[in-house]
């Protein structure tokens, strides 16, 4: 018998090949068709039988290694919600080489896992910005529940038509009264509240547009009527919506303070 030897051979993707051998072993690397594979074999004679090409060249000899895929990873990051801290953050990444595939508000999708130094690095450009990466779970969730309610207040065309509870639980997939109790533990306000200082901050930004009337701007956030917007408006902030339009220093909280 011949000795083993490591051999390089094509083959058309289409032609019946034999898969594994006595050794197991095996690697390929696609080029486009054919394909080029290492396999081993015990004899040149083998080869004839799998339909396969010979190629006795120096590349046999060479030892072939399996390519390692690199693991995306996703990061959570808190106060980051709005476009503004979108931006803040893209640059960081970009800063420190960080690829990703994806920012949203609160959570960036990476390429690959990043080490400890790379989170070392992070935590700090991003605390330089009023930003902070999350790394418990638990505060992961109120940062997905925060998202939820910022992305429906200030940037959906259009509320959902479902009762909110029913909604968080759906894009979540947690029972509500779990998030609600988790929310309240955690944030010392609750979720409705939380909602209705968005809603608030919302009502200010298009008021300031000057592009929808009252009557509008309460149908667009699922307000029953303008009093019913003015009321609530008036508890939040201390000032009725029209005495507020008056105001030439108009003054707005930051969403990711709230």
């Amino acid at each position: 018998m011949s000795k083993n030897i490591i051999a390089p051979f094509t083959y058309n993707a289409t032609m019946p090949v034999q898969i594994g051998d006595s050794k197991g072993a095996q690697n390929f690397v696609q080029i486009g068709k054919p394909f080029i594979r290492f396999k081993y074999i015990e004899s040149k004679e083998l080869v004839p039988q799998l339909n396969l090409t010979y190629f006795n060249s120096p590349v046999a000899q060479m030892p072939c290694q399996h390519s390692k895929r690199k693991e995306s990873s996703k990061i959570f990051i808190k106060y980051m919600v709005s476009l503004r801290c979108k931006m803040v953050v893209k640059s960081i990444l970009e800063k420190m080489e960080l690829h990703y595939t994806a920012i949203n508000l609160g959570e960036v999708e990476l390429k690959e896992e990043i080490n400890e130094h790379q989170r070392t690095n992070l935590k700090t450009e991003l605390s330089k910005s009023g930003l902070e990466l999350i790394e418990d779970k638990k505060s992961i969730l109120i940062e997905k529940i925060k998202k939820v309610v910022i992305e429906m207040v200030h940037y959906a065309e259009e509320l959902p038509k479902i009762k909110f509870s029913d909604y968080l639980s759906e894009k979540l997939n947690y029972d509500y009264a779990y998030l609600s109790n988790l929310f309240s533990a955690t944030q010392g306000i609750t979720i409705n509240h939380f909602i209705i200082m968005h809603k608030i901050e919302h009502v200010k930004e298009l008021i300031i547009y000057n592009e929808l009337t009252l009557s509008e701007i309460a149908y667009r956030l699922h307000y029953s009527s303008v009093a019913h917007l003015s009321n609530q408006f008036k508890k939040v902030t201390g000032l009725t919506p029209s005495f507020f339009k008056t105001l030439k220093h108009k003054k707005r909280e930051e969403i990711e303070r709230l």
